[in-house]
Parts: structure tokens; sequence; C-alpha cells
């Protein structure tokens, strides 16, 4: 399941670096590291369902809002709703 999770990922980055503004690459590239960690804990703990991610990247965004400006966080929030609809439809 995880690597379900990173192939999604990994389509979504290609299209965003295809046809994506630099406010898309930046947010994409923001979550992919975040995504990455995350990925990485739940491997080691042994879950692989999407409520997991969810709160794990829930938690890794509340984080965000410290590291970010306003709109940039908005940007991040709003590229993790997009890629984890993608992720919820395979």
């Amino acid at each position: 399941m995880l690597e379900k999770y990173e192939q999604t990922l990994d389509n979504w980055i290609e299209s965003i670096v295809a046809s994506g503004d630099d406010d898309a690459l930046f947010a994409s590239g923001y979550l992919q590291g975040h995504f990455a960690v995350v990925l990485a804990e739940m491997e080691s703990e042994g879950s692989t369902d999407l409520v997991s991610l969810d709160e794990k990247m829930t938690a890794c965004l509340s984080q965000a809002t410290r590291e970010l400006e306003d709109p940039d966080y908005r940007l991040v929030a709003s590229a993790w709703q997009e890629l984890r609809s993608a992720i919820a439809a395979c």
C-alpha cells in the first residue's frame, strides 16, 4: 500500500512539473519532503491505511503553519488535498 502512495505521489509530481506554475512547484516540493518522512514513519510502524496517512500529514501540516507564511501554507494545504484525492481515487 505504501508503494501505491509513493507511486501516486510520483505521478502527481510529474504532472505538476509538466504543467504547474511556480506556486504549484513550490507546494509540491515542500509536500514531497513531508510525505517522504510520513511514509518512512508508517513503514517503521507497520501501518499502511489512509487514515494513518491523513493523521500524520495533518500533524506535518500543523507544523507547517509555523514554518510558512499564510499564502504559502494555503498553497501547501491545497496541494495536500489534491494529492490526497488522487491517493483516495486509486
